[in-house]
C-alpha cells in the first residue's frame, strides 16, 4: 500500500537523488502524519471520555503530539530544500537534523506529562469501564500505527531521512503502548482489579525512553559522526582507478545535511610527474566527484619519491617496524633527508581514536626502532587520527 500511495502522490519518486523529490517525499509523508493522527487522536479522545480511561486518554494525547511532530516535519523540509545562501553558504539541509530533534524533544516532554497523569490516577484512582468498543477502537488503532511505522520506515530508509526514521520508531513505541492498554483492560476485566493508571503509567514510561533514545539519534547528525564505510570504500576505490595516483590519506568527510557532502584529501602522486599533468588529473577527479557522487572534494597534491632505491628501501623497513607494532597503524607522506652525520626519517602516522598507546609513547616507540635500523636515523614523526572508518587499501599495489 505505501508504495502505491508514493507512485500516487509522489511525482518522479524514483529520482530520490534529487532535492526536488526528496522534498515531496518529506511533504508527502508529514501529510500523512497529519491526517492519520488527528483520526487516530479524535477516536481515542471520545473513548477515553466515554470510558473514563485516564490511560486512553493519555495516547489519545500523544497521538495528537504526533499529528504535531508531522508538522514540524513537514515545516522541516520544506526550509531544509533552501538553497544556500550569503549566512548559509553550506545550504539549510541540516534543518530536517533539526527538525527531527524537536520532535524527539516533543516526546519526551509528552511523556514527562503522562506519567504526571497516571501517578494522579494511581493515587486517587476512578472507576473506568471495560468496553468491547473501546477495544475495537484500541485494536484499529494499533493497526493504523503498525501500518505508520512501515510506512515512515519504508519513506525514511528509501531517502535516507533521520527524521522520519525518528518518526517510524516512535509509530513502533506507540503500537507497544496501546498493546499494553489492552492487556491492562484485560487484566482489569478478569480480575476487578483497576490497572488503568498503571497501564497509562508504562505508557508514559515507554515514551519517555523513546523519547531519550530519539534525542540521541537526531542529534548525532548535529554533532557530527564518521562517513560509513561504504561511502569510504567508495572514495578510495573511485580516485584510486585514475592513472597517477599512487595513495591517498587525510581523508575528511562533512555531512551538511541530505545531498550536502563536503570532502577533502592527501592524494600521493609521483614527484617526477609534470606538476601539470598532476595538477589536471587532480581537478579531473574532483569535478567528477562532484557530477557522480555530490560529493564537494578538495584535493591536496603529495609529490611521493619513487624512483630512489635507498628511500624505498627504508620505507619498507619502517612499515615493517609499524606492522610489527601493531595493524591499526598505517604512515604516510613519507621522506629521508639523507646527511652525513644524521638522516632524518619524516612521516605521518594515522591511528584511530582510544588507541592502546599516547601519541608521545608511540613516538618513542616507532623513534627507538628507527634508530636501530642504523644509529644516524632521526624519526621526525607526526600522528594524526582517523576521522573515517579504516579501510584496508589505501594505496595502488
Amino acid at each position: 500500500m505505501t508504495n502505491l500511495l508514493i507512485r500516487l502522490f509522489v511525482k518522479d519518486y524514483q529520482d530520490v537523488e534529487n532535492h526536488t523529490v526528496r522534498e515531496r517525499y518529506g511533504k508527502f509523508a508529514g501529510i500523512v502524519g497529519i491526517a492519520t493522527n488527528i483520526l487516530l487522536f479524535c477516536i481515542k479522545i471520545f473513548a477515553g471520555i466515554v470510558f473514563h480511561s485516564v490511560a486512553i486518554v493519555a495516547d489519545a494525547v500523544n497521538n495528537l503530539s504526533d499529528s504535531a511532530s508531522s508538522v514540524v516535519t513537514l515545516v522541516g523540509f520544506k526550509l531544509s530544500a533552501k538553497p544556500a545562501d550569503k549566512e548559509h553558504p553550506y545550504g539549510h539541509a541540516r534543518i530536517e537534523y533539526i527538525s527531527g530533534l524537536i520532535v524527539s524533544l516533543v516526546i519526551l516532554l509528552l511523556g514527562f506529562q503522562l506519567a504526571q497523569s497516571s501517578l494522579g490516577k494511581i493515587l486517587h484512582p476512578e472507576e473506568s469501564e471495560t468496553s468491547l468498543v473501546a477495544v475495537g477502537i484500541l485494536v484499529v488503532s494499533v493497526l493504523i500505527k503498525l501500518w505508520q511505522f512501515l510506512f515512515y520506515r519504508t519513506v525514511g530508509r528509501r531517502i535516507s531521512s533521520t527524521t522520519l526514521e525518528a518518526t517510524a520508531a516512535d509509530s513502533r513505541n506507540d503500537v507497544f503502548s496501546t498493546v499494553a492498554i489492552l492487556i491492562g483492560m484485560g487484566i482489569t476485566w478478569l480480575t476487578s482489579y483497576n490497572l488503568d493508571g498503571w497501564m497509562g503509567l508504562i505508557v508514559a514510561l515507554l515514551i519517555v525512553v523513546g523519547g531519550v533514545q530519539l534525542i540521541m539519534e537526531t542529534s548525532n547528525p548535529l554533532l557530527g559522526v564518521a562517513p560509513t564505510e561504504e561511502l569510504v570504500q567508495g572514495i578510495y576505490q573511485k580516485i584510486l582507478s585514475y592513472d597517477g595516483v599512487l595513495g591517498l590519506h587525510d581523508l575528511n568527510v562533512h555531512n551538511y545535511g541530505p545531498g550536502r557532502c563536503f570532502a577533502s584529501v592527501h592524494c600521493e602522486v609521483p614527484a617526477e610527474q609534470d606538476i601539470l599533468v598532476s595538477h589536471d588529473i587532480i581537478d579531473n577527479i574532483e569535478r567528477d566527484f562532484l557530477r557522480d557522487m555530490n560529493i564537494h572534494l578538495v584535493i591536496h597534491l603529495d609529490p611521493v619519491v619513487t624512483d630512489d632505491e635507498r628511500t624505498t628501501k627504508l620505507k619498507q623497513q619502517v612499515e615493517q617496524i609499524l606492522n610489527g607494532l601493531s595493524d591499526q597503524i598505517s604512515m604516510h607522506d613519507f621522506r629521508v633527508v639523507w646527511g652525513t652525520t644524521h638522516t632524518n626519517v619524516i612521516f605521518d602516522v594515522c591511528v584511530p581514536f582510544g588507541f592502546q598507546w599516547s601519541d608521545t609513547e608511540l613516538i618513542q616507540r616507532i623513534s627507538e626502532q628507527i634508530a636501530n635500523l642504523n644509529a644516524t636515523y632521526f624519526a621526525v614523526l607526526t600522528v594524526d587520527h582517523d576521522y573515517v572508518p579504516r579501510i584496508a587499501e589505501k594505496t595502488k599495489e
